[in-house]
């Protein structure tokens, strides 16, 4: 490998001692924009993407971007103009996509709590497909759109009980998680279905978890998957397009998750084999299309030694990066300007007032106070998951394409903040 490119992220390459983001130096953007920054390449992106499109070509499949691992408007554009449909798990996340300027017919809703209104607003806006994940949700689903004059097309998200091999957290296939119907239950949901007033069952959805690494999970769930739909449509209910969600992981720390291209190669030739290769197929990644995208560049505020540990205080927080303090999720951490001389290790640590406050735990770095780090593989579940904690105000972000650096977001300052309060008399 060129030493000068960066682990699972190829877009980003130092050229000599300078990191940059395609053809854009970080360290100037940063020093340019300040710290906490977010930066985006948009190759990186596309690049991720067509690893999909080479393994479905010639099939009928939409890419459906599971957008909760990123949701920024420039973010959703370029998939957008890429053809992507979009997986959404609330109204809001529904705004997004429309003000970005996607095709609601290829919006598939997921999640577990959808309300009334959600549905009423995804029906208006003519949504592709409701991804059931309760027999409770069918009932309410059916009164909506009876009520607002509309069919929905539901696929129903089953639960194959099929361990991803994943943090728990990020596990969504196994009998104790929150998600989908039972395997068991599978057929009298679907027969519930088709016999209730405003509904149209359209297919089946399955999906296991996230940041797995392993083809077998997928295996074991399209073959329990596949049993279903023969039951299914042995009982006289037709499914249309199978749905076998997203989850597969990408490279943090040495992981060697499968690409895209030669996973869906694997699972196309099982789903040849039991007759169902014609079939329409979806499937929703998310982080294997950004996280390996974007990074977040801080800057090192302080070098505090220990008796037990050397600690480096940047400006980035738990607040911009939570998948450490929520996960104990590995991210690595690179200087913008490599320096000759040895190593320290020490602990990233950020400002915010809490001891999990933690991005990186001993770490060889050869920092002084002032230099610029990135921390990589923050493309996903970072700016998605950021908050306000310690009315910190949300990072900046930009989207790189060759030369040109674009801000996206700006700066979140404390009176953003504050603008939906309102002081007592």
């Amino acid at each position: 490998m060129n030493p000068s490119l960066l682990p699972g992220q190829p877009h980003f390459a130092y050229r000599g001692d300078q990191l940059f983001a395609e053809d854009v130096c970080l360290g100037e953007l940063a020093r340019t924009y300040g710290t906490p920054l977010f930066v985006y390449s948009k190759a990186a992106m596309l690049s991720a993407l067509a690893a999909y499109q080479r393994g479905f070509a010639g099939r009928k499949v939409q890419i459906c971007y599971a957008m909760k691992a990123n949701s920024s408007l420039a973010v959703l554009q370029v998939f957008a103009r890429a053809g992507c449909g979009f997986d959404i798990v609330s109204g809001g996340e529904l705004q997004r996509v429309l003000a970005a300027g996607g095709d609601a017919a290829k919006i598939i809703f997921s999640g577990v709590g959808k309300t009334r209104e959600e549905m009423q607003q995804a029906l208006m806006a003519g949504i592709g497909c409701f991804n059931v994940e309760s027999e409770a949700e069918l009932e309410v689903l059916s009164e909506v759109a009876t009520r607002c004059g509309a069919t929905a097309a539901v696929s129903i998200r089953v639960n194959p009980n099929v361990d991803p091999k994943t943090h728990p957290y990020i596990s969504t296939g196994l009998k104790g998680n929150k998600f989908g119907v039972a395997h068991e239950r599978a057929l009298q949901a679907y027969q519930r279905a088709a016999a209730l007033p405003g509904l149209r069952v359209a297919g089946i959805d399955c999906h296991i978890g996230s940041q797995i690494t392993e083809e077998r999970p997928y295996l074991d769930a399209m073959d329990r998957i596949l049993d279903l739909v023969d039951s299914i449509e042995a009982a006289g209910i037709p499914i249309g397009h199978i749905d076998f969600g997203g989850g597969l992981g990408i490279d943090y720390n040495g992981d060697t998750p499968p690409q895209a291209d030669a996973l869906w190669a694997h699972l196309l030739a099982r789903l040849d084999a039991r007759g169902y290769g014609a079939r329409e197929l979806m499937i929703e990644p998310g982080r294997s299309l950004v996280g390996n995208a974007g990074v977040c560049l801080t800057e090192v505020l302080y070098l505090k030694p220990g008796e037990q540990k050397n600690f480096c205080v940047i400006d980035a927080a738990m607040n911009d990066l939570p998948r450490p303090a929520m996960y104990q999720a590995f991210h690595q951490i690179v200087p913008l300007e490599r320096r000759a001389g040895p190593a320290s290790i020490v602990d990233v640590v950020g400002p915010v007032c809490e001891s999990g406050d933690w991005i990186g735990r001993d770490r060889a770095l050869n920092v002084r106070s002032g230099d610029l780090l990135a921390v990589l593989s923050a493309g996903a579940y970072c700016m998605s998951m950021a908050s306000n904690y310690n009315t910190r105000g949300r990072a900046a972000e930009m989207l790189i394409d060759g030369a040109a650096a674009r801000l996206v977001r700006r700066r979140e300052t404390a009176k953003d903040q504050m603008s939906g309060e309102i002081l007592l008399e």
